[in-house]
């Protein structure tokens, strides 16, 4: 499985084989070498010593200039990653706040209002499945995702408030936000090593968590009530922090990506494939804290 997102579906860096790093360590000092890096099977960005095109397509030197792709500026930077993702999770802040203020949570009508976050959130759903299949990442469908994304959220939010407490969002919010600087200080201090087990690991956790969540869907549509109750009393409060401790894992390997692909010289463009996870796994750790919260003040 390459996808280290919430969404399984999601690629990484890599046009041909996955996600960057994920079978490598840290590269040694000084960047890798043609035919001296021990990490160039397991990176697709890294030159292969036999045949310097099998696995990267930008390794190469140019033809016709003759310089590499970091002399020829067309590289990933960080800077790229940062105002990709402030771009993509602008989006998402500003339509979310245009829904709750423009389509308001109706208490005489209250099915309006879950249609219109069902609807936004499928939308939302087939774009990034669709990014997910393209070859080259698209910033319309990426930012088309983030605009639907909001309107869901927006929505969902303000339902959320009108039946829980006005205090709940806000507090979902400080927590996303709680949870991304602490995974990036543990992540850049060394704390978190993201290796080959930690990445299977995650990637068996999440898909246990999911199983079961689909499965306490499919219980609650055809035998009513809450299912086998992952969403409400003492288990659905353990569920909620299983899922934002997910989300802080995929956050982790989300950087790695990023790490691995300025390391070794993604193309510019890939800057919005991270923007992409980025996104996608703050609004799954949002969604799972905002649940967590609400079930929390629930039993208050």
């Amino acid at each position: 499985m390459r996808s280290s997102n919430p969404v399984f579906s999601r690629r990484g860096f890599s046009r041909d084989t996955g996600y960057a790093g994920f079978n490598a360590q840290q590269p040694q000092a000084g960047g890798p070498a043609v035919g001296t890096n021990p990490y160039a099977t397991g990176n697709p960005y890294a030159q292969d010593a036999g045949n310097p095109y099998a696995t990267n397509p930008y390794a190469p030197q140019d033809v016709q200039t003759g310089l590499p792709p970091q002399a020829r500026g067309n590289v990933m930077t960080i800077d790229d990653v940062v105002s990709r993702t402030a771009m993509t999770l602008g989006t998402v802040v500003l339509t979310a706040v245009l829904s709750w203020l423009l389509l308001p949570v109706d208490p005489a009508n209250l099915g309006k209002s879950y249609g219109i976050a069902i609807g936004a959130a499928l939308v939302a759903l087939v774009l990034s499945l669709v990014q997910s299949f393209k070859r080259t990442p698209s910033p319309a469908l990426i930012l088309g995702y983030a605009a639907f994304e909001g309107v869901f959220l927006g929505v969902l939010s303000a339902t959320v408030s009108t039946y829980i407490g006005d205090g709940v969002v806000i507090q979902a919010v400080l927590g996303t936000m709680a949870v991304f600087a602490g995974v990036l200080i543990a992540y850049k201090m060394g704390w978190i090593r993201v290796n080959r087990r930690f990445t299977g690991f995650v990637m068996a956790a999440a898909m246990g968590f999911m199983l079961l969540m689909v499965a306490n869907l499919l219980f609650s549509v055809f035998g009513g009530g809450d299912g086998l109750g992952f969403r409400s009393g003492g288990l659905g409060i353990v569920f909620g922090i299983v899922g934002v401790i997910l989300g802080a894992c995929f956050l982790a390997l989300d950087f790695k990506q990023v790490e691995d692909g300025v390391t070794y010289g993604a193309p510019r463009e890939e800057a919005w494939l991270a923007a992409f996870g980025l996104t996608m796994t703050l609004v799954w750790i949002y969604l799972e804290m905002l649940r967590l919260l609400s079930i929390l003040q629930g039993d208050d």
